[in-house]
């Protein structure tokens, strides 16, 4: 399961925060995707790397 965890949220650090126009939009995405894929924790990584990305 640890395994299975850690490929999902390298896919989420790399497709995910990909989407959207500008910072505010890439962590909504990121947050959105986080919490499908792992819950209330995922959703808190999903949106900070969602707004840590640049252009």
């Amino acid at each position: 399961m640890p395994r299975l965890m850690l490929a999902l949220f390298g896919g989420m650090m790399f497709l995910l925060p990909a989407c959207g126009d500008n910072a505010t939009e890439r962590a909504a995405t990121g947050g959105l995707g986080g919490a499908v894929i792992a819950g209330p924790a995922g959703a808190v990584v999903g949106g900070t790397i969602g707004a840590a990305t640049a252009e």
